[in-house]
């Protein structure tokens, strides 16, 4: 790319960044281009004398006069495919509502392409596909209010089905994030329990976005799983693993799943087996998962673990096998 077109890509990337964030610094910029302030500086001039309204805030950056847009800029090929999978992930992961507004952006975004990269993002869609925990029209319509409730600072009331004892409690929650592992889950601050508590979507009975407005906390998603890596503790777990022992399809559901269960790291020992590392907050959690390894699974430390398996896998028999007649 000669020196020209690389600037006026930058331009127009400028351009770009200047509408979608309200205050951008010389030096943010600069980096985000491996360029200089200077050049900064020089392109900001540039776009000016083109007749776009920069004001420059002294010591804080630039932003543009408020209410000035440009038309829509042409997606490349490449971007609309990254925003197809975006769309997928929605219908796929989330809940109706969102796949909706989802659905409808992507038709604005369809609707600005050329109609070669839409004739290509069309042939190509059928090649993409999100498994999700259910279907669509089956889960929680939750997801979409409780991203208003967040971005609003609204209180939710919740009712909510607890794991074990399926006991339903209604509760008052401060919500401050949303993370998707395997189900989504919400992190806020339960006015029942007063304190912060994590709940699955799934298990959400009914909810609704109270007229109260909290006050912003300073606790982040962040802050609330360090807490919670405290408040557990971390145990390490060690096992090996033979891969021959089981189907390879149950080999790649353990290494696509490890990470949830705290996976450090492993090796591979002569013989074929892997060692495997863990640090865990959860035996019970763990053994569950490691159960339906047995024959594969050998447990190295901590004993409490081979116990926990040894116990899980009793109760498993004795519910599951079949009585013997007299």
């Amino acid at each position: 790319m000669d020196h020209e077109t690389n600037r006026l890509t930058r331009l127009v990337t400028l351009l770009t960044l200047l509408q979608t964030k309200r205050l951008l610094s010389a030096t943010e910029l600069a980096q985000r281009f491996s360029v200089s302030t200077r050049t900064i500086y020089r392109d900001i001039r540039t776009l000016e004398q083109a007749g776009v309204p920069i004001v420059t805030q002294d010591g804080k950056g630039y932003t543009l006069v408020d209410g000035y847009r440009l038309p829509p800029i042409m997606f490349t090929r490449e971007e609309a495919m990254a925003l197809l999978t975006a769309e997928k992930l929605a219908i796929g992961l989330t809940d109706t509502s969102t796949a909706q507004l989802t659905g409808s952006a992507m038709d604005k975004v369809r609707a600005a392409l050329r109609r070669t990269d839409r004739d290509h993002l069309e042939t190509f869609a059928p090649h993409i596909q999100v498994v999700g925990p259910g279907e669509l029209h089956s889960r929680p319509n939750a997801y979409q209010q409780l991203v208003t409730a967040i971005t609003q600072q609204r209180v939710v009331k919740l009712s909510y089905r607890a794991a074990v004892s399926a006991e339903v409690t209604t509760r008052d929650v401060e919500p401050i994030g949303l993370y998707l592992s395997q189900q989504w889950h919400l992190v806020g601050f339960c006015r029942l329990r007063q304190a912060f508590r994590n709940f699955r979507l799934d298990r959400i009975q009914d909810l609704s976005i109270r007229a109260e407005a909290f006050v912003a906390r300073s606790e982040t998603l962040a802050y609330y799983w360090a807490q919670e890596a405290t408040r557990r503790g971390r145990e390490k777990v060690v096992i090996r693993l033979q891969p021959t022992a089981v189907p390879a399809e149950s080999v790649q559901r353990l290494y696509d799943t490890k990470h949830q269960f705290g996976w450090a790291y492993e090796q591979l020992l002569p013989d074929g087996q892997i060692e495997m590392t863990f640090f865990i907050g959860s035996m019970p959690y763990i053994a569950a998962w490691l159960l339906p390894y047995a024959g594969a699974v050998t447990v190295l430390e901590p004993a409490e673990l081979l116990q926990e398996l040894s116990e899980l896998a009793r109760r498993s028999y004795q519910f599951f096998a079949p009585a013997t007649g007299v």
